[in-house]
C-alpha cells in the first residue's frame, strides 16, 4: 500500500478561508476540486436547470398529456436501491402533480434479468397502462420498447447509464422520449446523476410544464422538496461520484432528514438500523439504510423496498423495515459465505497478491446470483485488481447461463473493457452494460474460460505496475488542534462519498500498544503529536511496528459522558 497525499491549492485554500470557511474544510475542499465559495452553496435555487437535460421538455409534455387525458401510468423499476428510490420518487412525484393512476412493476432479478424486456412489457400492458415509464434502466433495452410500441404504450427512458454500442456506434431504443444525460448530445453537465435524480429532474420539468398551462401557480405548487430525502439516499447509495449538482441534491435530502421531515420508511428504517436521523450523515445512507433496501433486490423481491419508501403508515413502515434488515442479515450471511470461497478461488491461483493476473474471474455454482456484485467488490478490495464474480441463472438451450458482476479499479473502465472483449470475441457475450467502475454481463457456462482470456489481456495491455499498485490517496497530516470532537461532527456532517471522498489522514505514529478484539479488530494506543488517542483497525489481525505511518479517518467515541477523538485506522504502509 502506497500512501500518497491529496495536493491542496494554497491559493484555493486561502480564497475560501476569505469567504469564512474553517481552515480545515478550505483544504479537505480544495484538494478535492472545489474553486471557489459557490461551488459549497447547496441552495436549491443553485441546481442545474432541468431545461438543460435533453428530453426533460419533452417528457414533461408527455406527462402532462397522460395527466390531462386521466391515462394509466406505469413505472418499470430497477431492483436496486438507486431503482427503488426513482421508482418511489415517481409514483409520489406523479400523484402530487395530479396523475390519478400510477402503478409500478419491479422486474425479478432471476426470472426477468436487468431492464425493459418484452415480457414485462406485456405484463405492464396487462395491467391497463398506457404510459410505460424506466427509471435506472430502458437504455439498453431495444426489444423491450419496441415491443411496448407494438402494443400501443407510449415509451419514457429514464436513465442514466452509458449508451450500448452496435456495431461500434452509439444506439438509442426507439422509446417516444429518452431521458438521460449520457445520451448523445445531452449537454447537462451533471454526467454522474443518479437514476433517482434523473426521474426528480423529469418531475421538476413537468412541474413547470403544469405551471405554463395554469394548472397552478408558483404560490400554491406542489412541493416537490419532500421528495429529496429520497433523492438523497438514492445517490448515495448507487455510488455516483458527487459532482457539485449531486451535493446539493444530497445536502438538501440530509438537511429534511435532520429535521425529521423524511416518509414514514425513511424513518422506519434508520431505527431498523440503529441509526439516528436527527444526525444523519450520508455514511448512514451508503452503509444502513442503502444495503437494507438493496437486499430486498439481491435475496427476494423489491416491491416490499419500494413499499417502505412509498407507504405513510408509521405501522406498516416498521413492519416492511423489520422485513428488510431480516432480509439484510441473511445476505450478510450468504455474502460472507460465497466471500470466502470466491477468495479461496483466488488465492489457490496465486501465492501472493502481488502475483495476482492483471484481471481476476471466479465462478461457483453455489454462489448465489444477488450477491455477486458485493463479493466481486471485496475480491477487488483484496487484490485491488478488476475482479468478475458469476452466478448460474439456469439452464437454455446451449448449457447454463452466467451472470456476472464485475468491479473495476481506477484506471481500468469495465464497461468498455467488456465492450472490446465483445468485439475480439465474437459471440462470448449475450448481454453486458455498465459504468466505469461496475458492470455486469451474461454468458453461457461453456464461453467462461474464453470470456476470462479475453478480460485478461485486455487488462494486460491498459494496466501497468503503477495502476496495479494500491494506492491510498490522504490529507495528509492532522494538526493537533483539530483532534476535537465538535470539528470531527462538523467533518461528519458534511457530505462526502464517491468522487467527493471523506477525509482521511495520514503521518507517522506511535504505536503504545495494541490488542486483539473479538479475535478480529486491532485496538490500539497511539500516540498522536506526543499525546495518546485510540484507535482501532476493524478487520486487522496482524500486529503494527512501534512506529507506522497509518491512514486514518476520525471518529468520535463516547465513554461514560466523555466524548473523545479516536483514529479509525483505513491503511498502514509498511
Amino acid at each position: 500500500m502506497k500512501i500518497t497525499v491529496r495536493d491542496a491549492p494554497p491559493r484555493t485554500i486561502w480564497t475560501l478561508e476569505q469567504a469564512g470557511i474553517h481552515p480545515l474544510l478550505a483544504q479537505l475542499y480544495a484538494a478535492r476540486g472545489v474553486q471557489n465559495p459557490e461551488e459549497l452553496d447547496d441552495a436549491l435555487v443553485r441546481l442545474l436547470p432541468p431545461a438543460s437535460l435533453q428530453g426533460a421538455a419533452d417528457a414533461a409534455r408527455l406527462l402532462a398529456d397522460a395527466i390531462r387525458d386521466k391515462q394509466r401510468l406505469c413505472i418499470v423499476a430497477d431492483y436496486d436501491c438507486d431503482g427503488a428510490t426513482a421508482c418511489a420518487v415517481g409514483v409520489r412525484g406523479l400523484r402530487l402533480l395530479g396523475a390519478r393512476h400510477v402503478d409500478y412493476i419491479v422486474p425479478d432479478r432471476v426470472q426477468d434479468g436487468y431492464g425493459l424486456t418484452p415480457p414485462i412489457t406485456e405484463r405492464v400492458k396487462a395491467s391497463g397502462a398506457d404510459v410505460l415509464i424506466t427509471v435506472d434502466n430502458g437504455i439498453a433495452s431495444f426489444e423491450g420498447v419496441a415491443r411496448a410500441r407494438e402494443l400501443g404504450l407510449q415509451v419514457l427512458v429514464t436513465d442514466h447509464h452509458l449508451p450500448a454500442l452496435r456495431g461500434g456506434q452509439i444506439a438509442l431504443p426507439n422509446a417516444n422520449v429518452i431521458v438521460n444525460p449520457n445520451q448523445p448530445g445531452c449537454a447537462f453537465e451533471s454526467k454522474s446523476i443518479a437514476g433517482v435524480g434523473v426521474m426528480f429532474y423529469v418531475l421538476l420539468a413537468l412541474r413547470a410544464e403544469l405551471r405554463q398551462r395554469g394548472m397552478f401557480d408558483a404560490q400554491n405548487q406542489p412541493k416537490l422538496d419532500a421528495l429529496l430525502p429520497l433523492v438523497a439516499l438514492g445517490t448515495v447509495a448507487d455510488v455516483v461520484r458527487l459532482d457539485t449538482n449531486n451535493r446539493r441534491l444530497v445536502a438538501q435530502g440530509l438537511k429534511r432528514v435532520r429535521a425529521l421531515a423524511l416518509p414514514a420508511g425513511l424513518a422506519a428504517l434508520f431505527v431498523a438500523a440503529s441509526r439516528e436521523a436527527r444526525t444523519a450523515t450520508t455514511f448512514d445512507f451508503g452503509f444502513a439504510l442503502g444495503p437494507r433496501i438493496n437486499a430486498a433486490g439481491r435475496l427476494s423481491d423489491m416491491t416490499l423496498g419500494i413499499e417502505c419508501l412509498l407507504t405513510d403508515d408509521a405501522g406498516r413502515a416498521q413492519e416492511l423495515a423489520k422485513a428488510l434488515d431480516a432480509i439484510n442479515r441473511e445476505r450478510r450471511e450468504i455474502e460472507g459465505s460465497m466471500r470466502e470461497q470466491a477468495l479461496a478461488v483466488a488465492e489457490s491461483l496465486f501465492e501472493d497478491a502481488a502475483e495476482a493476473p492483471p484481471a481476476i474471474c471466479v465462478f461457483d455454482a453455489d454462489f448465489h446470483e444477488g450477491v455477486v456484485g458485493i463479493v466481486a467488490s471485496r475480491i477487488k478490495d483484496k487484490f485491488h485488481r478488476p475482479s468478475f464474480v458469476f452466478a448460474s441463472s439456469g439452464a437454455t438451450g446451449h448449457g447454463h447461463e452466467l451472470k456476472g458482476s464485475g468491479r473495476s479499479i481506477p484506471g481500468f473502465h469495465l464497461r468498455d473493457a467488456l465492450d472490446l472483449v465483445a468485439k475480439r470475441y465474437p459471440g462470448v457475450l449475450l448481454r453486458f452494460g455498465g459504468h466505469a467502475m461496475a458492470a455486469g454481463c451474461t454468458l453461457n457456462e461453456d464461453q467462461l474460460d474464453r470470456f476470462e482470456q479475453g478480460l485478461t489481456e485486455v487488462a494486460q495491455e491498459w494496466l501497468d505496475a503503477a495502476t496495479l499498485t494500491r494506492r491510498l490517496d490522504t490529507d495528509g497530516a492532522l494538526k493537533p488542534e483539530y483532534r476535537r470532537p465538535d470539528l470531527v461532527d462538523t467533518l461528519h456532517h458534511a457530505v462526502w462519498g464517491q468522487g467527493f471522498a471523506a477525509p482521511t489522514f495520514s503521518e507517522e505514529l506511535e504505536v503504545v500498544s495494541q490488542r486483539l478484539v473479538a479475535d478480529k479488530h486491532l485496538s490500539l494506543k497511539l500516540k498522536h503529536r506526543g499525546e495518546p488517542v485510540d484507535g482501532i483497525w476493524f478487520g486487522r489481525t496482524e500486529p503494527l511496528p512501534n512506529r507506522v505511518k497509518l491512514a486514518f479517518r476520525l471518529d468520535v467515541d463516547s465513554w461514560r459522558g466523555e466524548r473523545r477523538v479516536r483514529f479509525l485506522i483505513e491503511a498502514a504502509e509498511l
